[in-house]
């Protein structure tokens, strides 16, 4: 992107102003409701969150691939098949599955990190955009994902805030991608534990299948809402970018500055 204020040179990595700009006079931060405001780039972060969405998607895709096997097998095992096939398959599918779980969680884990950097930065880039157009201070955007019962509502509240704030001046834009992927989000979310449930629960075969079932129904939803995420922060990234572009618009009682 280039430079917010010359608007002649690149700005510098994870930055809005170029070298140039930035030798000759730093800025100070905004001041805001909830303290002093930098707007940084989010465009690295929100490049490397949609890359690893990515790499959650493969590792769903590959669940999904050695579930499907495994459930094969359950049903062959539930139909009366204990042959030696039907266990040599068996000795192959499951050790598969196991390493497919393994993969999911530290995909997920190290997506997760990233995402609450780059989200982190989204909240506060927008309050220089709108300094009064949030319902809940930063911290929020971390610790409201961790905090029991508040979590189903906290980070889309705070989403929708910063949403609002990054929108073009004077042109709001619709909810439907948010709500959608946080919709999506939480089914995921409720589904993944209930066949984790099931799965840990599970004795005899036929309650063995069902819980491979229901898993690989949780990883097909928790794929669209890997897709959906990706959606959502490469949207509001872009949207970021182009409003710290484009120079002051609305006028704010906070000077917006960039940091």
């Amino acid at each position: 992107m280039f430079c917010t204020r010359c608007r002649h040179f690149e700005a510098a990595p994870e930055g809005v102003l170029c070298a140039h700009c930035a030798a000759a006079q730093p800025l100070a931060p905004a001041a805001t409701p909830h303290g002093p405001a930098w707007l940084r780039s989010p465009v690295g972060l929100g490049r490397a969150v949609a890359v690893l969405l990515g790499v959650v998607v493969a590792a769903d895709l590959f669940a999904l691939g050695t579930g499907v096997l495994l459930y094969g097998v359950w049903g062959d095992i539930v139909a009366g098949d204990v042959g030696q096939a039907v266990l040599d398959r068996a000795d192959v599918v499951e050790p598969l599955y196991g390493v497919a779980g393994v993969l999911q969680t530290v995909a997920l884990l190290a997506t997760a990190v990233v995402f609450l950097v780059w989200f982190h930065r989204a909240r506060v880039n927008a309050e220089v955009f709108d300094p009064f157009g949030h319902r809940m201070k930063r911290g929020w955007a971390v610790g409201g994902w961790f905090v029991p019962v508040v979590h189903f509502w906290f980070p889309r509240r705070i989403a929708l805030d910063v949403w609002d704030a990054s929108s073009p001046w004077n042109a709001p834009r619709p909810h439907g991608l948010v709500n959608a992927w946080w919709a999506l989000w939480l089914v995921s979310t409720a589904l993944t534990q209930a066949g984790n449930r099931m799965y840990s629960r599970a004795e005899s075969p036929s309650e063995v299948q069902r819980a491979v079932g229901q898993t690989l129904f949780s990883d097909a939803v928790d794929i669209a809402a890997a897709v959906l995420a990706a959606v959502f922060v490469l949207t509001l990234t872009r949207m970021q970018d182009r409003k710290a572009r484009s120079g002051p618009g609305m006028p704010v009682t906070a000077t917006p500055v960039a940091g």
